[in-house]
């Protein structure tokens, strides 16, 4: 058995790229950045940086086209591919890049513009194997300013 599988949540380093192949097929290229934050030995927090090739067609790509920008927050979701190919030089380069099944927005677009986000559906926690999932519940809408009532004398303090 052989498993291909990438799962990235990152950042986009450039807004996404669109060509079209044979006129009619489009294809999404971006670079994604994944951070990874440890500690030195000294206790000093420090950050390691990946930066990733993505590939999307189809109606992925028009998606990419549509919908991100640089610096979104998204997951990515797809299987490694390295390409070859002979340079001017008659060198021999090579590209490793992940070619997308899946992308998902992380965060909303007002969410990176500093605007505030009213309520976003928080994602339901893992259930252990074999158990039924808890019913899914609504996510309330901030309730309209009220003034507060004013307080009781009969407090105990």
């Amino acid at each position: 058995m052989y498993l291909n599988k990438v799962m990235l949540i990152g950042r986009l380093g450039v807004k996404p790229e669109i060509r079209y192949v044979k006129e009619e097929t489009p294809v999404a290229t971006f670079r994604m950045a994944t951070t990874e934050p440890y500690r030195t030995k000294e206790g000093e927090r420090r950050e390691n940086t990946e930066w990733h090739n993505i590939v999307a067609w189809r109606n992925l790509a028009k998606f990419c086209e549509t919908y991100l920008d640089k610096g979104m927050l998204v997951y990515v979701e797809g299987r490694l591919q390295t390409r070859s190919w002979q340079g001017q030089d008659n060198t021999t380069h090579y590209t490793t890049e992940i070619l997308a099944d899946t992308i998902r927005m992380m965060e909303p677009k007002s969410a990176r513009d500093g605007q505030p986000v009213a309520s976003m559906p928080q994602p339901a926690p893992a259930q252990p194997f074999g158990e039924q999932p808890a019913q899914p519940q609504a996510v309330a809408e901030p309730a309209a300013f009220q003034p507060a009532a004013e307080p009781e004398d009969d407090l105990p303090f």
